[in-house]
């Protein structure tokens, strides 16, 4: 797939495009600034987003990487390809023994920290952190939501991760943050298919709510298989979490109209919620009661 390199004025001049020229398509818009002195051009600008502008803005930094450094943190997982979600993308993450000083200006950290064998490989011909040590070092410095959404999506990117992590975890011991990390990787699961769905696990542990099945496949009376994002079995209630991109032809309600017969005639209940009700997550837990309290009426009158 093709990526647009980042631009600088030494690029630039090499095209043809004199100071003049340049300062012109900067203050017209033409050219868009990504970074001190990096640019793309404004319909590249555009088409990549945020996420794609640090994956330029990424790459661009590694091509000047001593061969001592490598790219880490949320830039690592930028290059991975993971999912990210509601983190600063500014600066471009890289880290270099201790025996060198870190820093942080406008668009690069620098952290300094020590690494086993097999915690940086390539990507792209770039050096960046392994998957497992990128989550694991991420646990450590980001917020707890922030941690989970990303580790996740790690995890559901390469499951392989999932026993990398407690050895590198054990190799990180005298790291600041290992407490709270220890508590992120401990709740991590790779099942969860969107980053909507990581938020809803944390969520529904916060509330105090059961832990539930992931991604539980069932069988209907006509014999259809289906997959619920969320299963309480013990409570007879499906939960689904509806993304905005969920339901795009009308087609797709159809079907899930049948979906949700489908497993009411099972006897089960089924909860929704969307995107901003992650944010009044009560309103759900009520939802949530009242579908508890349903199948237990529905188990009671089966009964008699």
């Amino acid at each position: 797939m093709y990526e647009p390199r980042g631009l600088t004025r030494k690029s630039l001049a090499a095209t043809g495009m004199s100071e003049h020229h340049i300062g012109k398509a900067l203050r017209s818009g033409e050219l868009a600034g990504i970074a001190h002195g990096l640019y793309l051009w404004r319909k590249d600008f555009d088409a990549l987003g945020p996420v794609g502008r640090h994956r330029v803005h990424a790459r661009h930094i590694a091509s000047g990487l001593d061969t001592d450094e490598a790219i880490s943190h949320i830039s690592a997982a930028v290059l991975h390809g993971i999912d990210v979600w509601d983190v600063p993308l500014r600066r471009v993450h890289v880290s270099r023994p201790p025996s060198r000083s870190g820093r942080v200006t406008s668009g690069l950290h620098a952290h300094t920290t020590n690494w086993d064998d097999g915690e940086i490989t390539q990507v792209l011909g770039v050096p960046v952190t392994s998957v497992a040590r990128t989550v694991v070092d991420l646990a450590r410095t980001l917020p707890r939501d922030q941690a989970i959404a990303v580790g996740d999506a790690a995890l559901r990117f390469d499951p392989r991760a999932a026993t990398q992590i407690p050895r590198v975890l054990e190799a990180s011991r005298c790291r600041y943050g290992l407490v709270s990390a220890a508590s992120v990787l401990q709740f991590l699961d790779g099942r969860s298919e969107s980053i909507g769905e990581s938020l809803s696990r944390i969520r529904i542990h916060e509330y105090g709510l059961p832990a539930p099945d992931l991604q539980r496949e069932l069988v209907t009376f006509d014999g259809r298989r289906v997959r619920v994002d969320f299963y309480w079995e013990d409570l007879g209630v499906v939960g689904e979490f509806d993304g905005h991109e969920k339901f795009t032809e009308p087609q797709d309600l159809i079907d899930e109209r049948r979906w949700e017969d489908g497993l009411r005639d099972l006897g089960l209940e089924v909860v929704r919620w969307d995107p901003e009700e992650l944010e009044t997550f009560e309103v759900v837990v009520r939802r949530f009661e009242r579908a508890v309290a349903r199948h237990r009426m529905w188990a009671l009158d089966r009964a008699q």
